[in-house]
């Protein structure tokens, strides 16, 4: 029973799980910010707990495999960063810390929308941006809520 779910739980099928399965968060954040669903699933640990579960079982298999300090290079410039994520295990550690990371931001771009009264479109578009490209998405955000806050605040 064990061996079967660990064949299932190979690298591509964690990716592929993970990838695809964070698609419905980011549509009710998207098409029902205020919705309850979105509020217990989106706005509450489920969804970073899963990711982090599975960022903890390829970062376990690393272990396993004795590699972590070999192909660690990530402070070793350009060169190093690319044949780190040259091994899958660490390329998919990275998605998966993306794919967290963002889901994260766009669930605070809904809370903090919500508090400031941003145009809900603009949200939307906010959110899109930061589902395919994070910081850039946050950034947009964080223009459009200094007009509807009517202030710069940098620790919020």
């Amino acid at each position: 029973m064990i061996n079967n779910l660990l064949d299932i739980l190979n690298y591509e099928n964690i990716y592929l799980i993970a990838n695809w399965g964070v698609i419905p968060f980011w549509l009710l954040l998207i098409i029902l910010p205020n919705h309850g669903l979105t509020n217990f699933f989106v706005q509450s640990i489920i969804v970073p707990l899963l990711l982090g579960s599975a960022y903890g079982f390829v970062a376990y298999n690393i272990y396993l495999e004795n590699n972590i300090f070999d192909s660690f290079e990530l402070y070793n410039g350009l060169n190093g960063l690319y044949s780190m994520f040259a091994n899958e295990a660490f390329l998919l550690i990275f998605w998966l810390h993306f794919l967290a990371i963002n889901l994260f931001v766009g669930a605070w771009i809904v809370r903090d929308s919500k508090r400031y009264m941003v145009s809900r479109i603009l949200v939307v578009f906010s959110l899109i941006t930061t589902y395919f490209s994070g910081p850039v998405g946050l950034i947009i955000y964080w223009f459009l809520r200094i007009f509807f806050a009517k202030k710069i605040s940098f620790n919020d």
